[in-house]
């Protein structure tokens, strides 16, 4: 690649002489989450860069006649495969545009999906390089647990429903392992396709990088994955500003149309389903902790939406790996009986309660790199009996057996067993109908598909589980489309009446103070993903 060429102007307003500059610098960096969260003061407290608001960012920059170019720097990016792949649209559509590259000190498998809608990739000669294909690392704790006397109830529908086994059992067993390796397999698929279309070159090509033993950024750049060695000074002159320098001299937006015109409501799902009211657990567990979506909240916010006249259209965004079977059916009856057209756009996790919510959506879209599916259900408990033998400790019951069936101080009796796992196959078999009823599948192509099985987007698409792969702006675009609305309708974020920010803002602060291991109550039927999968 050419050293990057600066165009800069006559007057005296810039060194070099320029009065504006004519490349930007975009620094990326952090988780990017799809949009900020509906409560105001949320929202201003959360420090972090949304891809909506960077969406914004890059059209203000598509929209300036002055500027020639976009230097888009990746820093200490975290986001995950699917937020990767939606800021992959955005740079692709700057770059019609505008001539874009990235400059990238880690080259990495996430990093290089995003950088890939650049034209040029640039990394300096001492980038970190780790190309090793996608992989993931998952503990069991059923000996651990075991050896101090605590043993795990779980009841599940079917073999792949691998919520709860890193409790009940020492190791991953066939069936999980086989569909763990199935999503990366897919994942891999993706991001062989997004490089080879990006970088022009073949599938075979883009996926021998990840057998060529690269470890610098020559290497890299003689196997054509990048354009160029340099370090960042090399690529900035005195035409160049970052972007927050350079806002006064932006363009505005390209207009919307006006909400009388109607637009389209954008509800968020993110997080464990719970019953009740949404709220965040702040217990460090990768499975329980952080936001959890309750029903109550969710299902005021698709009814505001419903009642709002100006509301033609409504996008569910969901990033859930399920939790409460109750509450996704809840949640689900909303958008079910909804008038309005409902698209459900799927973030990193749709699965389990996060794929229920979504059965009768008029469209659903994912990503390439969702999790999705793991349409099925389990049931469990810890049992304490040898621990409190072992620690002097002795419950002791009064009343009836089945009315403390669910205690921890012993394991179920057969009978017991029998009643929870008839539970368990009536959840299912309505999951399962849900699917065949919204996706038009007989129920026997839904049990093939579904067993507890997870998917990838790119897989879920070409097996009718879902409609169409892209990301929020896909989502609202079809939601517009179904609703008659012009393109440039605006989308608004929903918060259910009564949930004003301070009293919703109070009452997190106090439930901060409380730590909930157990988040779904007395609820033991889930339709549950164990989320604690961390692609590296």
């Amino acid at each position: 690649m050419p050293n990057i060429p600066f165009l800069p102007q006559a007057k005296d307003a810039l060194p070099g002489g320029v009065t504006r500059p004519t490349w930007v610098v975009l620094d990326l960096s952090g988780a990017y989450p799809e949009r900020q969260p509906g409560n105001p003061v949320q929202a201003l407290l959360n420090r972090t860069e949304t891809l909506e608001a960077l969406a914004g960012r890059i059209e203000k920059l598509r929209g300036a006649a002055w500027l020639h170019g976009v230097l888009v720097r990746f820093g200490e990016f975290a986001a995950s495969p699917t937020a990767a792949h939606a800021i992959r649209g955005l740079l692709h559509e700057l770059a019609q545009d505008k001539r874009v590259v990235a400059y990238l000190p880690h080259l990495n498998m996430v990093t290089l999906i995003a950088a890939s809608g650049a034209r040029e990739l640039v990394a300096p000669e001492s980038a970190e390089v780790n190309l090793g294909g996608f992989g993931l690392e998952s503990t069991f704790l059923g000996e651990f647990l075991k050896k101090r006397g605590i043993e795990f109830e779980n009841l599940r529908i079917r073999e792949y429903k691998a919520a709860l086994t890193r409790f009940s059992q020492d190791h991953m067993d066939e069936a999980n392992r086989e569909q763990l390796q199935a999503y990366l397999d897919s994942l891999e698929t993706a991001w062989v396709s997004d490089l080879a279309s990006a970088r022009g070159v073949s599938e075979a090509q883009a996926l021998a990088w990840l057998t060529a033993d690269l470890t610098s950024a020559q290497g890299a750049q003689a196997a054509g994955l990048i354009d160029k060695v340099a370090y960042e000074d090399e690529l900035i002159g005195p035409a160049s500003r970052p972007f927050a320098a350079v806002v006064n001299w932006l363009t505005p937006s390209r207009p919307k149309a006006k909400a009388k015109a109607g637009r389209v409501a954008v509800v968020p799902l993110i997080g464990t389903i719970i019953t009740g009211k949404s709220r965040n657990n702040p217990l460090p567990l990768p499975l329980l902790g952080g936001p959890m979506a309750g029903s109550d909240t969710v299902v005021a916010a698709l009814k505001r939406a419903q009642e709002d006249k100006t509301t033609k259209a409504i996008v569910l965004y969901v990033n859930s790996g399920g939790g409460s079977a109750l509450a996704s059916d809840l949640i689900w009856r909303e958008v079910q009986r909804s008038e309005k057209p409902v698209v459900v756009v799927m973030g990193e996790y749709a699965a389990s309660g996060g794929y229920y919510v979504a059965t009768h959506a008029r469209k659903i879209v994912a990503s390439p790199y969702t999790l999705t599916g793991s349409i099925g259900v389990v049931s469990g408990k810890p049992v304490l009996q040898e621990f409190n033998r072992r620690h002097g400790l002795n419950p002791e019951r009064v009343g009836r057996d089945r009315a403390l069936m669910y205690s921890a101080a012993r394991p179920y009796s057969d009978e017991e067993r029998g009643h929870v796992e008839k539970g368990i196959v009536e959840v299912y078999d309505r999951f399962t109908t849900r699917v065949a009823e919204g996706r038009k599948l007989n129920k026997e192509r839904v049990n093939e598909l579904g067993r507890g099985r997870i998917w990838s987007g790119r897989d879920a698409l070409e097996r009718g589980l879902v409609d169409e792969l892209g990301d929020l702006r896909t989502g609202l675009a079809r939601a517009r489309e179904l609703a008659g609305l012009p393109e440039g309708a605006p989308a608004w974020n929903v918060t259910p009446k009564g949930h004003g920010p301070l009293p919703e803002f109070a009452q997190e602060a106090a439930r901060a103070a409380q730590l909930s291991l157990w988040p779904f109550g007395s609820e033991r039927v889930l339709a549950w993903f164990d989320q604690d999968i961390n692609i590296r």
